[in-house]
């Protein structure tokens, strides 16, 4: 009876003749679903005693992000604005370590909009007993912020909320990065900030880009929002200063004094060398950019979950749209896959540093008419590129951002006066590397002080360290937070 149902069914529904119309509309689609999830990760590491610092944890791309980390053994510390005794934390975080069965998993409170608490949380953790960190990933940034306009207009208010979450990951760096250049010098120590895929909107219009940063903290500066209001520019500067930060920060990082090199394994006679041109600090800074995903991006800028008047058209259109969403959008599961391959992929350091023991014994067995064994000079087929920018698994080439104008170019008056005045900011800055690479080290110095300037506003507006411990014990003097030992 059931059998007969289905043949009528099929017959009525789905005529022979149009059964090779249907395989090829159906093989179709699952061809562009394939294609539009991108590249998976061909890359795996044990991650058991490391331990990752993980903002934006409890977002979608963030808790699947944690669930794998944690089946690979990794010590996870995850941020959340909200109190780590609340019934969603907690629920959530007995979950991933029933089934990974991890027990590695923590959640610290650390609010990332209000710099009192970001330093209260950095001061807890230098000053226990266990400062070990492999990886920092700021996963917080990655999440979209604001409106199409066709669901809610564009307010001041989104603008300084991507600057205070820009600032966080700034912060947050800056004031951990003791812990990170007093770690042992073979530790291999990576910083990964995720941003969104939206960072070309900005690069066709530098010169409004390099004009209005950090603009809705500028002492001075009108509460408007900026001249160019698009969401995609607004969404893709913010990728984009971020991604000249991180480019800045690996220059800082390998012009440190006493550049650390792989320590010479027992029983070698040679000392292995990292080549500069690959890398000379063993801290990595990675800029990553997932891809488009349903729920932080495209979800977001249509109002799910916001709340407000004009979230019920964008939850309408989500609901109506969610067929093609699920065929050109990435689940989480694939957006994630960028993270862990430059997590998974070894650096230059590690290379060689791992591979020269092992070498060695054949050394001795096979003859060399050169005193130089090219073993050690030659690269593996893949590794990790110290202040690059990844999406699909692989580096970004093609994004060419030019340097912002000198101030010589900028005026044709005084030029002995700016060219003294250019040539002691050389000799300040003679140790960072001299590439094209994000702006070079012009645009990224200018990104920087951008940061620094916006930083001490930021401050300024905000409760000090000192007020917000005290306002913290006042409100509940037994809930001291401390992170967690092993």
């Amino acid at each position: 009876m059931v059998l007969a149902i289905l043949a009528s069914i099929g017959s009525k529904y789905f005529p022979t003749q149009y059964i090779t119309h249907i395989v090829i509309a159906l093989v179709s689609t699952f061809a562009l679903h394939v294609i539009f999830q991108g590249r998976k990760t061909n890359r795996e590491r044990d991650l058991h005693g490391r331990v990752v610092l993980i903002t934006g944890a409890f977002t979608p791309l963030g808790l699947t992000l944690l669930q794998q980390l944690a089946k690979r053994g990794a010590h996870i510390i995850a941020l959340t604005t909200f109190p780590v005794s609340s019934e969603h934390i907690t629920t959530l975080i007995d979950l991933l370590r029933s089934t990974t069965k991890n027990e590695l998993i923590y959640a610290e409170q650390c609010d990332l909009e209000a710099p009192a608490s970001i330093q209260a949380f950095c001061k807890r953790f230098l000053q226990g007993d266990d400062k070990r960190l492999d990886a920092l990933i700021f996963a917080h940034e990655y999440e979209s912020l604001g409106t199409f306009s066709f669901v809610t207009k564009e307010t001041t208010s989104v603008q300084e909320q991507r600057d205070r979450r820009a600032l966080a990951t700034f912060l947050m760096t800056t004031l951990l990065l003791p812990a990170l250049l007093t770690a042992p010098a073979e530790r291999d120590i990576r910083i990964i900030n995720v941003v969104n895929r939206f960072y070309a909107a900005a690069v066709p219009d530098l010169s409004i880009f390099y004009s209005n940063l950090f603009q809705s903290l500028a002492p001075n500066s009108s509460p408007q929002p900026p001249k160019q209001s698009s969401l995609l520019f607004l969404e893709g500067s913010r990728s984009l200063q971020t991604i000249i930060f991180t480019r800045h920060l690996q220059r800082i990082l390998d012009a440190l004094p006493s550049a650390q090199v792989p320590k010479t394994s027992a029983g070698s006679s040679a000392v292995p060398v990292v080549s500069g041109k690959n890398q000379k600090s063993n801290i990595v800074a990675i800029s990553v950019s997932p891809g488009v995903s349903r729920s932080d991006t495209l979800g977001r800028m249509l109002g799910v979950g916001l709340g407000g008047p004009g979230s019920w058209l964008g939850i309408f259109l989500y609901i109506l749209t969610y067929p093609m969403l699920r065929i050109l959008a990435k689940a989480p599961t694939y957006a994630i896959q960028s993270v862990l391959h430059v997590l998974f992929l070894p650096t230059p350091f590690k290379v060689f540093s791992t591979s020269h023991f092992d070498d060695a014994k054949s050394k001795k067995n096979s003859p060399s008419d050169s005193l130089i064994d090219k073993r050690h000079t030659e690269m593996p087929e893949e590794v990790l590129k110290p202040g690059a920018l990844y999406a699909e698994c692989a580096t970004v080439v093609g994004l060419r951002v030019p340097p912002p104008p000198t101030f010589e170019e900028r005026s044709e008056n005084g030029q002995k006066g700016k060219q003294k005045n250019q040539a002691t900011g050389d000799a300040k800055t003679a140790r960072l590397s001299n590439d094209d690479e994000f702006g070079g080290e012009r645009g990224g110095t200018m990104v920087w002080d951008a940061y620094e300037a916006a930083l001490r506003v930021w401050e300024k507006s905000n409760p000090s360290l000192a007020d917000y411990e005290r306002e913290k014990e006042r409100a509940n003097p037994s809930n001291v937070q401390a992170v967690p030992e092993e």
